[in-house]
């Protein structure tokens, strides 16, 4: 396992802005001081005291040989008189003391001054980068909101509506906005054109339905008649679940909004229920262990989730020796979880993400068959993802697959 990381994994623009105005004061801070540095060195020394000299005759000496001697006078601080070298070694002193203690106060409050205004600059920084990226942060939330969406579409109705000086960042928001807009758009002509077509197509199959019943239990309806209108009846069968599907699958892309209690332990009784039937004429075996899981959201929508989970198994199945199980639980961490796994052909790791896809099948089936129209999978997932929850899919050892759909907890009030 690899250790926990104690650095963070990147350093925002807002901190690399903050370190670049930091970084550039001071080292511009240090360059002014370096130059103040060197031009009062230099002027201390130029303007350093010079020792003086006395020219003064000695007395003693003859009229004829008398020449003037030097000599050094100096006061010092405690009122003694220094002559010689040793003024001039005290005057050293002094100007070295001086000069130390000068350089001294300059390099050391210098470097204190540098030290706090450098802190003063990099703080102002950090807050005028904090209001210059302000705008960007707004555009990354709005982004982060829409892309966590829990389906397709839903949240593209967001804009960001920046208001500020016409300046680049204002141009990427207005951007932004306008490509939402247009996905948004065609996300919602893509469900009204699936929704209206779907409504257009049931009325011509419901009468057709009609017809054929109707031709089928006339007296005089002869028994290649009636062989006729029963494959009719199976075709227009189909193409109804095509239909429904469809409007289900667009249905289901919409925000739950009105939420109820619902223990999937009954639903998958229900619908084990259900396809018992269907399941006997397969030769496939369900088995059921449904405990308690209480989860909210729409029933009927959950027993379609369950239904198609349950009827893939059937359907995608040896025949007969066939098996399903179908278990409900509630997981530790408060969340529920519905599986259900069946044998069957072996499924390839690499061919699961496109059985969620709509009207895509394993292998060469890719026509609406008897199995089905290959939207099973896809309104499970949908109908998931409306709830909030995830669903996730994993080849069985020796052949079939197992589904695992992961809803929310359910909260203590719902409705």
């Amino acid at each position: 396992m690899n250790p926990p990381r104690l650095l963070p994994q990147r350093i925002t623009l807002r901190a690399r802005l903050t370190l670049l105005y930091g970084g550039l004061f001071l080292v511009a801070g240090m360059v002014l001081l370096g130059t103040t540095y060197a031009l009062f060195n230099q002027q201390l020394t130029r303007s350093a005291p010079k020792i003086l000299t006395l020219e003064k005759s000695d007395p003693s000496a003859t009229a004829g040989s008398a020449a003037p001697r030097r000599q050094m006078l100096f006061l010092s601080k405690n009122g003694e008189s220094l002559t010689g070298a040793d003024a001039e070694n005290w005057m050293r002193e002094q100007q070295t003391t001086l000069h130390d203690a000068a350089t001294t106060s300059l390099l050391t409050l210098g470097g204190i001054a540098l030290v706090v205004v450098g802190g003063a600059a990099a703080g102002f920084g950090w807050l005028v980068a904090g209001r210059v990226l302000a705008p960007l942060h707004r555009v990354t939330d709005t982004a982060r909101r829409i892309a966590a969406a829990p389906a397709a579409g839903r949240g593209l109705h967001e804009r960001i509506a920046l208001r500020g000086p016409d300046d680049e960042v204002k141009d990427l928001a207005d951007t932004f906005d306008v490509m939402v807009e247009r996905l948004d758009g065609s996300f919602d002509g893509q469900r009204r054109f699936v929704a209206n077509a779907s409504h257009e197509l049931r009325t011509p199959l419901t009468l057709g339905r009609a017809l054929v019943e109707l031709a089928m239990h006339r007296k005089s309806a002869s028994e290649d008649v009636k062989q006729l209108g029963e494959s009719l009846l199976e075709i227009n069968f189909r193409h109804e679940r095509l239909i429904t599907g469809l409007l289900l699958l667009a249905g289901s892309e919409n925000e739950i909004t009105e939420r109820l209690l619902v223990d999937m332990a009954d639903v998958v009784g229900h619908v084990v229920a259900q396809t018992t039937p269907e399941a006997e004429r397969a030769g496939v075996v369900v088995h059921e262990r449904a405990a308690e899981a209480p989860t909210a959201g729409d029933a009927l929508l959950l027993e379609r989730l369950v239904h198609n989970l349950v009827e893939n198994g059937i359907r995608h199945n040896l025949g007969e020796g066939g098996r399903v199980c179908v278990t409900s639980r509630t997981r530790e961490d408060g969340r529920v979880e519905v599986e259900v796994g069946n044998t069957g052909p072996v499924v390839p790791p690499y061919e699961i993400p496109a059985l969620f896809e709509p009207f895509r099948r394993l292998g060469a089936d890719r026509l609406v068959t008897a199995k089905g129209a290959g939207l099973g999978l896809s309104i499970v997932r949908s109908v998931a993802q409306a709830h909030g929850g995830e669903v996730a899919a994993r080849p069985r050892e020796g052949g079939g697959l197992t589904v695992t759909v992961i809803l929310p907890a359910c909260p203590v009030q719902v409705g």
